[in-house]
């Protein structure tokens, strides 16, 4: 099972020419395809007078979510170049477009596959990547008196907490890695035959 995902944390931005054309390259982090429509509406106005506005994307923590697109240009000369250079990082949540000016000379769908997958690959190379661990919420029902052993489960499992409620019936609402989960589950079965009461639900 996979642990952890790797993404960017930064938007960055290259120029590259080429015979006179211009590439401008754009890598942005995003969570979804709504912020993807969002980026790629300000860049068209933005640079509302460029030839073409290519890009490519993936989504997920499988990175299973992804497009490609040409923009005109010819079939997978554009879109599929920027797609490999962020495959090749093993990237998700990431959406790279690469804007181009023409500058009236034809480059060849050869030229034009080298010239977006280097634009694509210099603004990469300029975003801060990092590596994500994959959780998923949890929630704990306790008994007061258990507190302490939810405190040292908490630790035990590095969960993230996010809300807590301590009362007669405590609750605790966390994340934890997805590949921790049935260690934890299995912990707190065993606690719970040593008369704990502990309840725990994904």
């Amino acid at each position: 099972m996979q642990s952890h995902y790797k993404t960017i944390t930064t938007s960055a931005e290259s120029i590259y020419k080429e015979k006179g054309s211009k590439f401008i390259g754009f890598a942005y982090p995003v969570n979804g395809e709504g912020e993807v429509k969002e980026r790629l509406e300000a860049l068209k106005k933005a640079y509302h007078d460029a030839r073409h506005h290519c890009y490519a994307y993936v989504l997920g923590t499988d990175g299973k979510q992804h497009r490609a697109n040409d923009d005109g240009e010819p079939n997978h000369s554009a879109g599929d170049p920027i797609l490999g250079q962020i495959v090749s990082r093993q990237l998700t949540n990431v959406l790279v477009v690469v804007v181009r000016y023409f500058g009236g000379t034809k480059l060849g769908v050869s030229g034009l596959i080298q010239a977006y997958k280097t634009a694509a690959d210099e603004a990469l190379s300029g975003a801060e990547i990092v590596e994500r661990k994959i959780t998923i919420p949890i929630q704990l029902i306790y008994t007061y008196q258990d507190t302490n052993d939810v405190m040292r489960l908490i630790n035990d499992f590095d969960l993230k907490i996010i809300r807590q409620e301590f009362l007669e019936n405590c609750k605790t609402e966390a994340e934890i890695g997805v590949t921790l989960l049935p260690a934890m589950k299995a912990k707190v079965r065993l606690l719970n035959q040593l008369g704990k009461q502990i309840g725990i639900s994904d």
